[in-house]
């Protein structure tokens, strides 16, 4: 009986440590990618600007076919707006928001994942040589609860592969 209750002493314990330590996490996470592609900043720009041009070399576009995605505002620069919704776990449901340009060096959008929080995104053009790095970021506030800020921690890993694979897919469209 006093080793069932030591065990559990020490359970409650440990539970209790990793939630205290949660609170000394970030709040915010951010993750980026970056990728040289083969042309010019201008010629880059125009598949970032506009949220209908994302859609053509999104890295979850092709997850769920019988995702639903509706588009409202300009067709391109601030206040273009995408909304979806999917079943796939993957994809889910979100709004996105272009609310900051600066021409063929910068596009910032805000993100709403309903229940699953908010995030800013951005695409940055920087030349390179006769190429531009594309940098593709994330800041994703946490939360203020430990949990919320121990999943932080997986962030880049759940998000970063599909980064890769879009910024694969939009060199191979501006290249293409």
């Amino acid at each position: 009986m006093r080793l069932l209750r030591n065990i559990l002493f020490g359970l409650v314990a440990i539970v209790a440590l990793a939630l205290i330590a949660g609170f000394f996490l970030p709040r915010h996470v951010i993750v980026e990618r970056e990728l040289i592609v083969d042309a010019p900043p201008e010629a880059v720009f125009p598949h970032v600007s506009s949220l209908q041009a994302f859609a053509a070399w999104s890295p979850w576009g092709d997850l769920d076919p019988d995702m639903q995605v509706a588009y409202s505002g300009p067709d391109t620069g601030v206040g273009n707006v995408m909304e979806w919704t999917s079943d796939h776990p993957n994809v889910g449901n979100g709004r996105q928001e272009i609310v900051e340009i600066v021409e063929n060096e910068r596009v910032t959008t805000d993100l709403d994942f309903g229940d699953m929080g908010t995030a800013r995104a951005w695409w940055q053009l920087d030349p390179d040589g006769s190429g531009t790095r594309v940098t593709w970021g994330l800041d994703a506030d946490m939360g203020s609860g430990p949990i919320g800020r121990w999943f932080g921690l997986l962030m880049d890993g759940m998000v970063g592969a599909d980064y890769e694979r879009g910024l694969s897919r939009l060199q191979a469209a501006v290249e293409g």
